[in-house]
């Protein structure tokens, strides 16, 4: 099976119904995507899906084919953020950072199909899902605020 991983095409070897963070953290070494409670809960393990956010423990790596996966190692590096990433930087949006890489990616797709204003409601509903357990989420909505324009 193929799939692309931040603009890379691979074939996957893993049995089809072994689930996507498991295909990208063992198979791929794609280890931005985090394994919280594994129940698709946490938001830890959030990646973009043809630019929708999706839970990778939820994923069966068969349902993929396919599919453009993109993770934080695809936004930027250290000597060029992404606007995102930029923005959690700017903010002091990340503490411990287990939970930042979903909290991006779900920032990603919010960004991506906002008009440059983003409302509080927007963020909180696009949020839904992700868990920190460091912050009070305040840097977190100003730094997709900031993203957002």
């Amino acid at each position: 099976m193929r799939l692309t991983v931040n603009g890379v095409e691979h074939n996957v070897l893993s049995p089809p119904l072994t689930i996507l963070l498991d295909v990208l953290r063992d198979e791929l070494a794609v280890t931005s995507p985090k394994a919280g409670c594994l129940q698709g809960g946490c938001g830890a393990c959030t990646v973009l899906v043809d630019g929708e956010p999706r839970r990778a423990c939820l994923l069966p790596v068969a349902a993929l084919e396919d599919a453009e996966i993109s993770t934080v190692e695809g936004l930027g590096d250290a000597d060029e953020l992404s606007t995102v990433q930029a923005a959690f930087h700017e903010h002091y949006a990340a503490q411990c950072g287990f939970c930042t890489s979903g909290f991006l990616m779900a920032t990603e797709a919010l960004v991506a199909r906002s008009d440059g204003d983003v409302e509080r409601e927007e963020i909180i509903e696009a949020l839904s899902g992700h868990i920190c357990r460091c912050t009070g989420y305040v840097n977190i909505v100003e730094a997709i605020k900031a993203a957002a324009k």
